[in-house]
């Protein structure tokens, strides 16, 4: 295994990322009554915090490692965040993404120069994919989530919520594969340990909650999801021995709950979350996590297409009328 990401090299990562990622905002969620505030990474450049991770890995590259092209997987976050990247850098990138990602994320990872290839199926089935053409081509694969210079730029989050907001007592993580919580959880727990560090994940495809729960990297069969930005089946093996170590629960919401809470995110704080960005508010809303706690949720992207966030907000209103 490749070695484990440190407390050190997130301090580097925010060095790295000093003129790329923006230093994004701590607000509340609006409600009186709310201990609830937010890390608004919907707001980050490429509209995700992927391109911590993902810038953080190709400046990391040897120049011979970078000549040969970088390779990726992503259902589409990870896929902008390495294209914009390599677009920066002056690398060429070939990103495999599911043929169900949407179409706004693709069409963004072209706008960035990637090379984009469509593979049937889910993220796994892209996954396999890449490192199939990286062993035929020679491309340098960079890992969406079990990668230690990833994990350590997704974990420069955790050092600015502590800057931003000592007073937190709890943090809230969407959880996939697993590097955003781990970066997250490493920073968080090595200089906070009496923070609570909260995965999340989608019922549907609770395959990081499996793990945990069971004490080794489980395989989920596949199931739908409006949380692509986490629809992974299989947890990496260096982030579920982070997670393991690190974070203190992991818990799950519904999808029903996701769409709430991505349409309450809409009427408080006036932001634009995905399906996977508004799992830790869900978490919040639902009582999953204890709500006595000062909590911040991190909203982790706003790539979401109209369409789909105008059916969302149709269900909800629909939901809401029933209850009524």
């Amino acid at each position: 295994m490749k070695a484990m990401p440190t407390l050190q090299m997130i301090h580097d990562a925010a060095t790295a990322l000093r003129d790329v990622a923006r230093l994004t905002p701590v607000m509340p969620f609006g409600r009186l009554d709310s201990h609830l505030f937010i890390k608004a990474e919907n707001l980050q450049n490429t509209g995700s915090f992927k391109i911590r991770g993902a810038y953080n890995k190709l400046s990391s590259l040897t120049a011979e490692e970078a000549s040969r092209g970088v390779i990726a997987c992503s259902a589409g976050n990870h896929a902008q965040g390495v294209a914009f990247s390599a677009m920066r850098l002056g690398m060429r990138a070939v990103i495999c993404m599911p043929d169900y990602a949407p179409v706004m994320k693709v069409e963004g990872t072209r706008g960035y120069g990637a090379e984009v290839v469509l593979v049937p199926g889910n993220y796994d089935d892209s996954a396999r994919e890449a490192e199939r053409l990286s062993a035929e081509k020679g491309y340098t694969f960079a890992h969406p989530f079990n990668d230690p210079y990833v994990i350590a730029g997704q974990g420069t989050i955790g050092l600015e919520i502590l800057s931003q907001m000592p007073e937190v007592q709890q943090i809230v993580v969407p959880v996939g594969g697993g590097g955003l919580i781990s970066g997250v959880a490493i920073a968080v727990k090595s200089l906070r340990p009496d923070v609570r560090v909260i995965g999340v994940q989608t019922l549907n495809v609770p395959s990081m909650y499996a793990s945990f729960g069971f004490g080794e990297v489980e395989t989920l069969r596949d199931k739908a999801t409006i949380a692509d930005g986490i629809h992974v089946l299989t947890p990496g093996d260096m982030t579920f021995e982070i997670v393991e170590k690190y974070v203190d629960d992991i818990v799950t919401v519904r999808e029903g709950e996701i769409e709430a809470a991505m349409v309450a995110l809409l009427e408080g704080p006036k932001l634009v979350a995905e399906g996977a960005g508004a799992t830790g508010v869900a978490a919040y809303l639902f009582d999953r996590i204890d709500t006595s706690l000062r909590t911040m949720a991190v909203v982790s992207g706003g790539n979401v297409d109209i369409s789909a966030l105008e059916r969302i907000v149709a269900r909800e209103l629909e939901r809401r009328g029933k209850e009524k």
